[in-house]
């Protein structure tokens, strides 16, 4: 298993929290905080362009109830 620093958990209404983390060979991370050992991973680069687009309100969609 990678060396992964994890952030600490974003954390929504209820159980819903999540784990962002990278490692030192530009790997990014992301879990559901608890379950670190089940984990997405990508480049460090695609987590950046994940956050610019969220940001960017690319998924605000997801939002809509």
């Amino acid at each position: 298993m990678a060396d992964i620093a994890w952030e600490d958990a974003f954390c929504g209404e209820g159980a819903s929290c999540y784990r962002i983390g990278v490692d030192d060979n530009g790997n990014s991370y992301i879990a559901i905080a608890g379950r670190e050992d089940t984990y997405l991973t990508d480049t460090a680069d695609a987590l950046r362009q994940l956050i610019r687009d969220i940001k960017a309100g690319k998924a605000d969609h997801l939002l809509a109830e």
